[in-house]
C-alpha cells in the first residue's frame, strides 16, 4: 500500500447533528451500518484505525436555507493538513452564485453535488451557467453519479449525462462511485476517456472485478481517486477490490494519493 494514502470521499456533521444524521441516512439507505458516529473526532478514529492520511470531507446542501451554515461548518474543520473540505450549493438558490464566491474566499477546494438530495438533473440546460461559475472560481467538483439506496430512479447523475455537460467544465471534475453507483457498463460506454476522474467510492460489493478491470484498461489509473464514502464504506472494504485488480505499486500510488495531491 502507498506511504500516504488520502481518502477523496468522506463525510462528517457537526457534533449536535451527527446522531441525527447519521440515523437518518442509514434509514433512508435501507439500513446502511455506519463505521464512524458521523463526528469529526470519530472520522479522525477511522482515519487512524485505517492507515489514512487525509480526508476529503464532502459536504451536501440540501436546500437553499441550509447553504451557508453548510459551508460554514467545512470551513471551520478544513484545515489542509489531514482535512480538506469541499462546500455546496443549491441549484437553483438565488444567491448559489455569491455563495460559490463565498467558498473560494474560505479557501475551500471544490463543492459537492447530490442531485437525489437536491432534486436536479446533471445534464438540465438550466445548470450550464453555474457550471461555467464554478469554472471560473478555479474549484474541484464532485458529483455523486449512479443510483441511490434511498432513491427511486430515474437518478440524477446518469454517466450519461454527466457526460453530456463535462464541457461546461473547464476545472476538474469527479464522477463518484467508480464514475456511476450500479451503473459499470454505463461508465464503460460514456465516461471511460473522458476527461474526468473517478473515486472508489462505495466499491466494494457493488462493482464487480469485470467492471473495475475494464474501467481501469479502458480510463487508465491518471484520473482514478482512491475513496470510501465513509462512514458507509472503510478503506480497508475498498482495498479488498482494489487488491484483486493486479495494480502495479506505481498505479496504486497514483490511486492512493499521486492523483489527490495533483489535484
Amino acid at each position: 500500500m502507498s506511504k500516504l494514502v488520502i481518502d477523496f470521499h468522506t463525510h462528517c456533521f457537526p457534533d449536535e447533528l451527527a446522531p441525527r444524521a447519521i440515523e437518518r441516512l442509514s434509514t433512508v439507505g435501507g439500513g446502511l451500518m455506519p463505521y464512524t458516529d458521523g463526528t469529526l473526532a470519530g472520522l479522525r478514529r477511522r482515519m487512524a484505525e485505517d492507515g489514512v492520511d487525509v480526508s476529503v470531507v464532502l459536504h451536501i446542501a440540501t436546500n437553499p436555507t441550509q447553504q451557508k451554515k453548510v459551508n460554514d461548518f467545512a470551513a471551520a474543520i478544513n484545515n489542509e493538513q489531514d482535512i480538506f473540505s469541499f462546500g455546496s450549493v443549491f441549484p437553483g438558490s438565488e444567491d448559489a452564485f455569491e455563495e460559490l464566491e463565498r467558498i473560494k474566499e474560505m479557501g475551500l477546494k471544490g463543492v459537492k453535488f447530490h442531485p437525489e438530495y437536491q432534486q436536479f438533473a446533471v445534464d438540465d440546460p438550466r445548470w450550464h451557467p453555474l457550471y461555467r461559475k464554478i469554472s471560473d472560481l478555479g474549484l474541484i467538483t464532485v458529483f455523486h453519479s449512479g443510483m441511490d439506496y434511498g432513491f427511486p430512479p430515474p437518478y440524477g447523475c446518469m454517466p450519461e449525462g454527466l457526460a453530456s455537460v463535462l464541457d461546461c467544465f473547464e476545472t476538474p471534475v469527479v464522477a463518484a462511485h467508480w464514475g456511476g453507483l450500479q451503473y459499470g457498463e454505463d461508465v464503460l460506454r460514456h465516461l471511460c476517456g473522458r476527461n474526468v476522474y473517478l473515486d472508489t467510492s462505495f466499491g466494494y460489493g457493488r462493482l464487480s472485478k469485470y467492471h473495475a478491470e475494464m474501467i481501469i484498461e479502458k480510463h487508465g489509473t491518471d484520473r482514478l481517486l482512491f475513496a470510501t464514502d465513509n462512514p458507509w464504506h472503510t478503506a480497508a472494504m475498498e482495498w479488498r477490490l482494489l487488491d484483486t485488480l493486479g495494480l502495479s505499486d506505481e498505479d496504486r500510488e497514483k490511486i492512493a494519493c499521486t492523483n489527490a495531491k495533483r489535484l
